[in-house]
C-alpha cells in the first residue's frame, strides 16, 4: 500500500510506494539523505501543482501504464498520475544506467 508524503494544500496528492521507498533506501546513505531532501522541498510541491510537464519531467513513451520520470543529476524518479482520484504514486527510483532496461 503506498504510504502518502505529506504535501499540505495542493491540487494532487503525493503518494510513495513501498518499491520507491526500498529504493530509496538502496542509494547510497550520503545521496539518500540529499534525495529525499530535494523531494521533500522542491520535487514533491513541483508535482502536486503540476505533474505532467516541467523542466525535469518527461512522459516516457510506450510505457503502460503511462509513466513519467523526474531527473535529478543522473538519477530518475518515476511516477504514475491518476486524474480520478488526483494522486501522484511515486513507484521507482534508479540510476540511469539501469533505470530504463
Amino acid at each position: 500500500m503506498p504510504k502518502p508524503a505529506v504535501v499540505a494544500s495542493s491540487k494532487y496528492k503525493i503518494f510513495e510506494t513501498n518499491r520507491f521507498a526500498k529504493d530509496l533506501d538502496d542509494l547510497a546513505l550520503h545521496r539518500a539523505r540529499h534525495f529525499e531532501e530535494k523531494l521533500r522541498t522542491y520535487v514533491y510541491p513541483q508535482l502536486s501543482r503540476e505533474p505532467h510537464w516541467g523542466p525535469n519531467i518527461k512522459r516516457l513513451k510506450g510505457w503502460d501504464p503511462p509513466t513519467w520520470r523526474y531527473r535529478i543529476g543522473e538519477w530518475r524518479f518515476f511516477y504514475i498520475i491518476s486524474e480520478d482520484t488526483k494522486t501522484v504514486s511515486m513507484i521507482a527510483a534508479a540510476h540511469r544506467k539501469e533505470a530504463y532496461r
